[in-house]
């Protein structure tokens, strides 16, 4: 009768120490799956900054063309009106 009841005892104790385990294995898993999704998100958002990077540097380059064709406009304007003026001066007017 006692080894049965030492024998009950110890699969019960058997029985919680697997269900702890499966526990833990699950807490695991988890924590696995987890790990493995911040992983996949941090490369998007490494992917996504890549991408960006390279629009804002194709955004800086057409602003500089732009500043540059802007700036030649100007000095065209300014050639323009003083042409104008050259000939309205020599005409009187």
């Amino acid at each position: 009768m006692a080894d049965t009841v030492s024998l009950d005892a110890a699969l019960a104790t058997l029985d919680r120490a697997v269900d702890r385990l499966e526990a833990a294995v699950g807490r695991r898993q988890g924590a696995d799956r987890t790990i493995a999704t911040l992983e996949d998100e941090l490369a998007r958002l490494g992917e996504d900054r890549s991408r960006l990077a390279m629009d804002l540097d194709g955004a800086m380059a057409r602003s500089g063309r732009l500043e540059d064709a802007n700036r030649e406009v100007s000095r065209r304007l300014v050639a323009a009106m003083e042409s104008i003026r050259a000939v309205l001066d020599a005409h009187g007017g």
